[in-house]
């Protein structure tokens, strides 16, 4: 199992901290595409793709509400170019970047047929824009491999979606294997239904993740994080009864006080919410043996990699340094050779 990470890189050390990332030997790196809470994405993107020579790049993730699909297709194109072949194209419904201009996430069947068409693009195909035969034109011009699609997925319907269309499945259901091998046979069976070999496609799960010999520590630097992501289970519309009990319990919470304005923060009033019980069950929080131990439960269920989210926006800068170090140093190696 690949293990990699997300999370933004501050104005002028994206290049430097990609740098860092690869040498301790993350397989990937996404920044999130949210451009009012972190710099533009795709130009921090290249400058990483520019410092580095191994580590996957991509957003985590863009919308399709702020970029349209033509744009979302030809940038992704070109930091495959740029890259090597080193791309991968994370997409969601929208969060943050779309509440943060007024507007609220896209309905399922426009995601669907935004996604088709973004497939179609990335494959050099035309795509039928109000009669008009619309190509990235210029990938004729360049050899490079297909940039993978990889589609954030919470809910059932959008798990299943992903089946049906995209390479690459990251599923942001917390570490519980339970509730992931739940989001797996749901993604196999809709890729079944679709007339796909399951087989094909690569599943990966987002995991809040903290490195601390001290657990309580680990959990107080994730708990904004821990929030954020329990809240994806919570959407307005999402049903809540197919849910862990302990996993609907803290999304009604969350459905009822998560304040945007405190994004994805460990000081936020919401995160009172989130109990430590909680945060061991839907993330992984506590020493080396410790996480270790759960991140290879993961592989052992078939996960092909995973995107550790590393902490939140105000964890203290020591505790989030020690805790890569300690995932760069002490967790990666057990796992290299696995992907």
């Amino acid at each position: 199992m690949e293990i990699g990470l997300e999370t933004a890189a501050p104005p002028r050390r994206a290049a430097e901290l990609a740098r860092s990332f690869e040498a301790l030997g993350f397989a990937t790196l996404l920044m999130p595409d949210s451009q009012n809470l972190a710099p533009e994405t795709w130009q921090q993107l290249a400058l990483a793709a520019q410092a580095t020579t191994r580590i996957r790049l991509g957003p985590g993730v863009t919308n399709p509400l702020t970029r349209d699909v033509a744009v979302t297709a030809a940038a992704a194109a070109t930091l495959q170019v740029e890259s090597g072949g080193r791309a991968v194209l994370g997409l969601g419904r929208g969060d943050s970047a779309v509440q943060r201009i007024g507007k609220r996430a896209m309905g399922l069947a426009d995601f669907e047929t935004y996604v088709t068409r973004l497939q179609t693009y990335l494959a050099g195909g035309e795509v039928d824009r109000d009669g008009f035969a619309s190509r990235i034109e210029w990938l004729r011009a360049v050899d490079a491999p297909k940039v993978p699609l990889e589609i954030a997925a919470t809910g059932p319907k959008v798990i299943a979606l992903a089946g049906r269309h995209a390479e690459r499945i990251g599923f942001a259901v917390g570490a519980d294997p339970g509730h992931l091998g739940w989001a797996l046979e749901t993604a196999r069976a809709a890729a079944r239904a679709a007339g796909r070999d399951p087989a094909t496609l690569r599943y990966g799960a987002f995991v809040n993740c903290v490195v601390h010999p001290d657990p309580t520590v680990a959990r107080a630097g994730m708990r904004g994080t821990v929030a954020t992501f329990a809240r994806f289970s919570s959407f307005a519309g999402a049903a809540l009864d197919h849910l862990p009990p302990i996993l609907r319990a803290a999304a009604a919470a969350m459905r009822e006080r998560y304040d945007m304005r405190d994004h994805t923060r460990v000081g936020a009033a919401h995160t009172a919410a989130i109990e430590d019980a909680f945060i061991d069950w839907y993330g992984i929080a506590g020493p080396v043996g410790a996480v270790r131990e759960r991140l290879e439960r993961l592989r052992d269920l078939g996960l092909d990699f995973c995107h550790v989210v590393p902490g939140s926006v105000d964890t203290p800068r020591d505790v989030l340094r020690e805790s890569l170090r300690l995932l760069g140093s002490e967790v990666l190696p057990a796992f290299r050779g696995d992907g």
